[in-house]
């Protein structure tokens, strides 16, 4: 059984900044993508940012130059340092790892509102 547990969620006035943390445990192949999605009220899911085992980054073209995917394969986490903040962030991020074999699992999801 593998959990993930993500944290840093909040509320933050457009322009700040957050950093989210995914932390994989429990019984658990190797971990090769970790990333992170997000859902707005009203829409569908969509990807922001994935990390390779070897580093390799790509994020969406939304947050591109904004925000920052990184990962301590020690420690099985990912983390997503969101910058210079928009009303348009507001959604819940949910982080997602992909083990070497191709299971899939999520996390259970943080809330981000972006609000003055």
């Amino acid at each position: 059984q593998v959990q993930l547990v993500e944290s840093g969620g909040g509320m933050v006035q457009p322009g700040g900044s957050l950093t989210l943390s995914c932390a994989a445990s429990g019984s658990m192949l190797r971990i090769n993508v970790m990333g992170w999605y997000r859902q707005a009220p009203g829409k569908q899911r969509e990807w922001v940012a994935t990390i390779t085992s070897g580093g390799s980054t790509n994020y969406a073209d939304s947050v591109k130059g904004r925000f920052t995917i990184s990962r301590d394969n020690a420690k099985n986490t990912v983390y997503l340092q969101m910058n210079s903040l928009k009303p348009e962030d507001t959604a819940v991020y949910y982080c997602s790892v992909i083990f070497y074999g191709g299971l899939r699992s999520w996390g259970q999801g943080t809330p981000v509102t972006v609000s003055s």
